[in-house]
């Protein structure tokens, strides 16, 4: 079942964040404060957090928005799958729910942005898998070697 994120679930979407060993100690920090940021006032701009929860225990989140001043564009900032269940298809059905939730808003685009280093790489295959076109590539952008990645899927509108 996918609903929609509540502040209860913050210190849990955080545990499983960082028990994916994805994401550096700074990641995390950020998005307790995109989770706080949410709950507190981003929800009322038409940011958007879903939680799947699979057999009473929360099994993944995504977080997605419209991107400021664009038309009818929009990212998705983080998404992730607890570990013990990734490859089983719950990103997959949160990444549907989150462009089928674009599409009933008249969203045009959705970018996602993501990391070149090797460990992100059944991450951009993920992308690549569920019908994202590499867009580009920024080198150096997070560090010396480590690009940003970008994805992108259009919508029919």
């Amino acid at each position: 079942m996918i609903r929609e994120t509540v502040s209860a679930d913050t210190p849990i979407l955080l545990s499983l964040a960082q028990e994916t060993g994805v994401f550096k100690p700074y990641e995390i920090v950020a998005l307790q404060e995109v989770l706080d940021d949410y709950h507190e006032t981003m929800h009322k701009m038409g940011h958007r957090c879903v939680t799947c929860v699979l057999e009473g225990q929360v099994a993944g989140f995504a977080y997605y928005a419209p991107a400021a001043m664009t038309d009818r564009s929009w990212y998705l900032y983080w998404i992730a799958v607890t570990k013990k269940i990734q490859a089983k298809g719950i990103g997959g059905e949160l990444l549907n729910h989150a462009e089928q939730d674009i599409r009933e808003r008249n969203g045009r685009i959705m970018f996602i942005e993501t990391s070149s280093l090797p460990h992100y790489d059944l991450t951009r295959r993920f992308y690549l898998k569920n019908g994202y076109k590499h867009a580009t590539s920024l080198k150096d952008y997070y560090a010396e070697g480590d690009h940003m990645e970008v994805f992108s899927k259009k919508f029919n509108s």
